[in-house]
């Protein structure tokens, strides 16, 4: 992997010591808290842990329980909202331009990768609101294929839209990540139709190793656990 200067905003860093252990504390105070699968994560090195993504909440939920600070990768329309965008400038990300060829980002991410950072990365592109996996979007495997790196599926449960309504009355819901072991992914292959091809499927890979860590009503178009049996794109 080609070496690329990166660095993370020192106002970054030093939010970084406080957002975490406070939104650790917050989330055990609202929600009954459970993660399985922490000795799957790998001590050193760079990798992406890929996501599964009802909500708001999966993020904060992640970077507060993860060993050490994940950057990131997200919608650049997320910080300019209210609420949601105070708290990413704070803790600081890479920000997307979702449906666009973006060689800066991409950039951006291999040289986050290349320093030795992990990236937090939803597949599937955006929130879908409600249990229920979208087909993912091959941006991700073309990062894997281009660094060779080890992608940790994460598996959240609980996120939902109406977790913080319930966390609100009181209700303390639960709230679990799960975490797979590292995911090695083929070599894409081809070119053109073909290699985009290669790229879904490794995806789809991706996928289906965080639809296995989750229960069935939130597996969505990745119901039966079935590579082959997945729609070409």
């Amino acid at each position: 992997m080609e070496k690329i200067p990166y660095s993370i905003p020192s106002i970054n860093r030093l939010n970084r010591l406080w957002i975490r252990p406070l939104f650790r504390g917050v989330f055990h105070l609202i929600s009954q808290v459970r993660i399985t699968g922490k000795e799957n994560i790998p001590t050193q090195g760079p990798y992406i842990a890929a996501i599964n993504h009802l909500s708001l909440f999966e993020p904060p939920f992640i970077v507060a329980f993860w060993p050490k600070a994940l950057e990131p990768v997200g919608a650049v329309e997320i910080w300019s909202k209210p609420g949601q965008g105070v708290l990413v400038k704070l803790y600081g990300g890479i920000q997307v331009h979702r449906g666009e060829y973006d060689r800066q980002l991409i950039d951006k991410m291999l040289a986050a990768l290349g320093a030795g950072y992990a990236l937090l990365i939803a597949p599937e592109g955006g929130r879908s609101h409600a249990p229920g996996l979208r087909r993912g979007k091959p941006g991700v495997a073309f990062i894997v294929n281009k660094t060779n790196i080890p992608v940790i599926p994460v598996g959240i449960v609980g996120s939902t839209d109406d977790f913080l309504d319930k966390a609100l009355h009181a209700k303390r819901p639960r709230l679990e990540m799960h975490i797979g072991k590292p995911l090695h992914l083929p070599p894409v292959t081809g070119k053109g139709p073909e290699k985009h091809a290669s790229l879904q499927r490794n995806v789809d890979q991706i996928m289906l190793a965080i639809a296995e860590l989750i229960p069935p009503e939130y597996r969505g178009v990745y119901a039966n656990l079935d590579l082959d049996a997945l729609e070409p794109v």
